[in-house]
Order: C-alpha cells, then sequence, then structure tokens
C-alpha cells in the first residue's frame, strides 16, 4: 500500500482564456500536438509510483472526463483504488458550479478525503506545465522533517504570484500574496505533500470560519501556528497558464529543443490518451519550417513556427506561421494566416487572411466556420 495518494485540482477557471475555456477546464486544454495540460500532473504522479489519485472537478467538465477515462492510459485503472473522478456533488444546491477556492474543493469532498488509507497526499494543480520530479519531492519530504513540503521554481520569484520566504534554516517563515517579483522569495508552484492528519485539521478549522482559501487561510493558519514547512526547488521549465498570451507563448517555448527536453525527459514520460492515427503526410508542394506536426494531418501549405494537432489539412498556397492549429482543423488553399490559435475543428476558406501578434494572438473557436 501506497504511503502517497495523489488530489489532483481540475476546477481552475480562467475567464482571461476566452473561447479556449469556454467549454472546458483550464487542465483539460490541449497543448503541444497531442497533449492536455492535465497530463503533466498525472504523469508526475505516475512517474512517482502514486497510481491512487482523485481529480477534483467542477463544471463544464465533460472534456475532461472523455480524455481521462478510466485513466487506463497512466495505469490508473484499478479494481481498488486507482482514478477517481470528483465532481462537485459537494456544493450547496444554489451554488454556480464553480468553487471558491482550494479549501472549499476539498471540503466538497471531505468524504473522500477522510477514506484515504495513505499517511501523505500530494496536492497538485491540473493546469501547471512543469514535469515534476515527485519522486524526489518525497524523499526531500522524508527527510526534511516538516508536516508540509511546498514545491516552488528554483531562482528568484518573478510575476504576480504566491511567493514564500525562508529562515536562515530554509523553512518557509512567511508567505507573500499576489506579489509581484521579489528575488529574496521563491514562487510557489501550488504543488504540495501534506500528512493527511494536518490536512483534515485544516479542512475542518475553515470550514468552521467559512473560509474558502488554501493559502490566505490554511497555509497562513498554519504557519502562524508555527508549523513547519518545507520547499523544494523544482529546476527546470514551467508555467501557469491562465491567459491566452501565456498559452501561447508556452506553446512556442516547445519549439525550442531545450525547453522541451525539460518538459518531456526520456527518464519522467509524460503519458496522455492514445489515438490510433495514420502517418502525416507532406505533399510535393509542402514546406514545413521548425513546426511539429502530429499524425493523420495533409500538408500541402507552408508552414513555419507551427504547432499542429492530428487531422488537420492544411492546402496548397497556404502560408501558416506561428500560429497553433488544435484537432481537425482544415483551411484552404492560399490562405495566409500568422499568430493564430485555432480551437478544434475550426474551417478557414480559400484565400482567408488573418494576423495577431505574439502578445494577443487571434483565437478562432472551436468549430467555427471562417
Amino acid at each position: 500500500m501506497s504511503k502517497y495518494h495523489g488530489i489532483i485540482f481540475a476546477y481552475s477557471d480562467a475567464p482571461e482564456l476566452g473561447d479556449l475555456t469556454r467549454e472546458r477546464t483550464v487542465a483539460s486544454l490541449p497543448f503541444c500536438g497531442r497533449y492536455r495540460l492535465i497530463d503533466f500532473a498525472l504523469s508526475s504522479m505516475k512517474n512517482a509510483g502514486i497510481t491512487d489519485v482523485g481529480v477534483i472537478m467542477a463544471r463544464d467538465y465533460q472534456s475532461l472526463l472523455d480524455h481521462i477515462g478510466s485513466g487506463k492510459d497512466w495505469d490508473m485503472s484499478r479494481r481498488s483504488g486507482g482514478l477517481r473522478m470528483l465532481p462537485p456533488f459537494g456544493l450547496p444546491h444554489a451554488h454556480s458550479g464553480n468553487y471558491g477556492g482550494t479549501m472549499e474543493a476539498l471540503n466538497a469532498v471531505a468524504s473522500y478525503i477522510h477514506d484515504i488509507t495513505a499517511d501523505h497526499i500530494v496536492l497538485m494543480l491540473g493546469s501547471l506545465l512543469a514535469n515534476i520530479d515527485l519522486r524526489d519531492v518525497i524523499a526531500q519530504h522524508e527527510t526534511g522533517g516538516a508536516e508540509i513540503t511546498a514545491i516552488c521554481s528554483d531562482g528568484p520569484a518573478v510575476g504576480l504570484n504566491h511567493h514564500y520566504l525562508l529562515d536562515e534554516n530554509g523553512f518557509v517563515k512567511d508567505i507573500h500574496l499576489y506579489q509581484g517579483d521579489d528575488p529574496k522569495a521563491l514562487k510557489s508552484l501550488e504543488g504540495y505533500i501534506i500528512h493527511k492528519d494536518v490536512l483534515l485539521r485544516m479542512m475542518e478549522e475553515t470550514a468552521a470560519r467559512n473560509h474558502y482559501a488554501f493559502h490566505k487561510h490554511a497555509i497562513m493558519g498554519f504557519l502562524a501556528d508555527g508549523g513547519k514547512m518545507d520547499v523544494y526547488r523544482h529546476k527546470g521549465y514551467v508555467c501557469a497558464i491562465r491567459t491566452v498570451e501565456q498559452y501561447y507563448k508556452a506553446s512556442m517555448d516547445m519549439l525550442v529543443a531545450e525547453n522541451r527536453r525539460e518538459i518531456f525527459p526520456t527518464s519522467r514520460p509524460v503519458r496522455t490518451k492514445l489515438h490510433e492515427e495514420v502517418s502525416s503526410y507532406f505533399g510535393e508542394t509542402a514546406v514545413s519550417r521548425n513546426s511539429l506536426v502530429a499524425d493523420n494531418c495533409i500538408i500541402d501549405g507552408e508552414i513555419e513556427n507551427c504547432i499542429v494537432f492530428s487531422g488537420c489539412r492544411i492546402g496548397k498556397g497556404t502560408k501558416l506561421k506561428n500560429s497553433i492549429i488544435m484537432r481537425g482543423v482544415t483551411i484552404g488553399e492560399n490562405a495566409k494566416l500568422n499568430y493564430l490559435i485555432a480551437d478544434k475543428y475550426a474551417r478557414f476558406s480559400d484565400g482567408m487572411e488573418l494576423t495577431g501578434n505574439a502578445k494577443l494572438p487571434t483565437v478562432v473557436p472551436k468549430g467555427t466556420s471562417i
């Protein structure tokens, strides 16, 4: 029996992603030609030998269910334990369908957490792009002597995030919420290993006070009471995707070999839902420069600095640059498209011209015909 049980938060809502998450959660957002963002958390769990995992969902979770299924592709389909999908059945009847915070999400599945037999619980975001070596995190947690180990990004904290300040012994002495750049702090990746009894105590205390926030209420209260928290420094590429610009940049970063090696190391493979498809076909007039192309595509035009998902069709004379086109997108002939994010099954007519920019790429919603 494993001493560790995983919980992945896949309920996050990011209005800044607009049409990309209109009918899906951030965790089920397609990425890099064949993956979904939640694949990285699930794979980190699997690579560390954690196969008992609960995925906390909120509304618009059909896409997530379709992708994960029984968890077979991550070797989490078990008769006993394995993967459990946890919809928002613990919310009040009049609730909008979104959790007010992480502690509300945890308390909504309190009966599930009480039944966990493992001593420690690993908490991770389903929307974080990172390949975290949880075996290494666990090894540090077991020798560090702290009740909680927080996973942080190595190096100085940049951007608007939760930041941890450390004492002279390397343990957390304070947390700053939603702070900007701070060279003396570490940026939280909102991943934790926590003793089950400590988590249950946090849940009970926040529920009694009608508090919802994990960091503002639970973590701050834990530190104020003298709780001991260690930090693990994750070395490697990481991106918390909350905006269209962040999604676009993270996708384009995968065209750089060094970034791909950090996200997809051979020692910690990233698993995803398998699609049995034929190889892609490049016609006589096709040109591909610095692009990632998935299976079952027919390319007759020119692509440059692009990520092309499976089942796409790109017609003759078309020039596609600096773009992400998701599964099943069809582009006619002699089109000129630049800085574009086309969601699944979008269609573009012959001669179409569209352009955005790296800060504000043009987003075409799923199934749209132009």
